[in-house]
């Protein structure tokens, strides 16, 4: 995910200071040659890692390592044969630039009295990210010493792990979200690091480390057999279509590592594979799905029928079942359903329920702007121009899903919030978001629209 992090450190940031009674001076890069002040000496870098680890630049007769940490900078200076060269009467300044942030920040590197000139600042909150880093030193050679650094701020062992996580998300072994009990359990699988639920798990994992070195559970589909009559009649409904199982012809019978989860039709495999977790919650009740979006209720009158020749032209325009995401025609003849005027193709009779909970959502992600009703611009603030969001903005929240800035699920730091961008209403995850909409509203709607998301007018 990206987004420019303001560090709390960063605030303290100084302006340009002096050191030693000489005026640090900038210097600034152009593709191809440096411009450097006079007194000033560029360092140059060198092959060979410091032996603090860091990265070594030559100065004249001098050597200077840089380490960054997510404590700070530190710089220690050797000579030509690598031996260590007092600091204690030089002094330096260094000017931060994080990934993605224009913006940079100086801080004092003084002597830390073990040998180096160091710069305290918390960097934990942008481990993993990369910084660039003007240096200066003074009192230290003849000249001022100056020379740009680019590096990575480490991530602590336990930003490793939780990034990990988050990426591996479910147990391969029960299917079930990680986190979901307790803290998940790290297992070794070949040098890699896997993990688990619960410690329940950790011994189907070192049995058949193969099975499960992928870190997802194994998904099978096979037809149900009579064998699984009572879990069908005990599971009832498929989880995607919301179908009774059986009305659709034989259920399917997906299994999620040693779970088992039957489905209405072959067309709903593929969103068991897409979010094998978020199904498993479903069926089998662990806590962890997601609430629905209130639907938004319509007065326009719902017919359905079997599309015609004269339907294909239509057809061919939409191309996939705004419900499945399946082509049409590829589940038989598509069925058309009228929402008031307006047509929505669908790629089977099981999709016909969806759409009348919620003719709106489906009406905007088929036909855009031109069927969306507005929405209002809000009465409760929660920060200048960003605003709480209402009922009416429902189906246009689910059509959305993710906030354009963070590519992150809507709800998933606190939102949806809603925000105007040029008299169209763009859905966020938090507030930090909202000045980038402002600073650019076109720009973000042609990122919703490029998703086929076309934002609601604002009334």
């Amino acid at each position: 995910m990206k987004r420019t992090l303001i560090i709390t450190a960063f605030s303290l940031a100084m302006s340009a200071s002096s050191v030693f009674g000489q005026t640090i001076q900038s210097q600034h890069n152009h593709a191809g040659h440096n411009h450097v002040m006079p007194g000033m000496t560029q360092a140059r870098e060198a092959t060979q890692a410091g032996p603090h680890g860091g990265s070594l630049k030559q100065s004249g007769n001098l050597q200077i390592e840089t380490i960054v940490s997510q404590g700070g900078l530190k710089m220690f200076v050797y000579d030509r044969a690598g031996q260590p060269v007092s600091v204690d009467r030089g002094r330096g300044a260094v000017s931060v630039r994080v990934e993605g942030n224009a913006k940079r920040y100086r801080y004092d590197l003084l002597p830390d009295g073990k040998g180096a000139l160091t710069a305290p600042v918390n960097l934990s909150q942008i481990a993993g990210r990369q910084i660039d880093v003007d240096v200066q030193l003074v009192g230290i050679a003849a000249s001022t010493i100056s020379f740009n650094e680019v590096a990575t701020v480490p991530a602590s062992e336990q930003q490793l792990a939780a990034a990990a996580i988050a990426r591996q998300k479910i147990c391969p072994v029960s299917g079930k979200p990680l986190g979901s009990m307790g803290d998940p359990v790290s297992v070794d699988v070949n040098g890699q690091k896997l993990y688990v639920c619960c410690a329940g798990c950790v011994n189907a994992v070192k049995s058949d480390p193969a099975k499960y070195a992928a870190g997802r559970p194994q998904i099978t589909v096979t037809t149900a057999t009579q064998s699984d009559a009572a879990a069908i009649a005990t599971q009832k409904v498929c989880p995607v279509m919301d179908e009774p199982l059986g009305g659709m012809g034989t259920p399917i019978k997906v299994m999620v590592g040693d779970k088992p989860i039957y489905l209405c039709c072959k067309g709903c495999i593929k969103k068991i594979q897409a979010e094998p977790a978020k199904y498993l919650a479903m069926v089998y009740g662990n806590g962890t799905q997601a609430s629905a979006q209130p639907a938004a209720t319509t007065t326009a009158k719902i017919t359905v029928s079997t599309s015609t020749q004269a339907d294909a032209a239509a057809i061919a325009a939409q191309k996939t079942c705004p419900v499945m995401d399946e082509p049409l025609g590829g589940m038989g003849t598509p069925i058309k359903v009228m929402v008031g005027d307006k047509p929505i193709y669908l790629c089977c009779k099981g999709c016909i329920k969806k759409i009348q909970a919620e003719p709106a959502k489906y009406l905007a992600i088929v036909h855009g702007s031109g069927n969306q009703a507005s929405v209002p611009a809000g009465t409760e603030q929660v920060r200048e121009g960003i605003f709480k969001v209402v009922s009416a903005d429902a189906p246009f929240i689910a059509a959305q899903k993710k906030c354009p800035v963070m590519d992150e699920p809507l709800d998933a730091m606190g939102g949806p919030y809603k925000v105007n961008a040029d008299g169209k209403a763009i859905y966020i995850c938090c507030p930090g978001c909202a000045k980038k909409i402002a600073a650019e509203p076109q720009k973000w709607l042609a990122v919703l629209k490029s998703q086929g998301v076309d934002a609601p007018l604002i009334r």
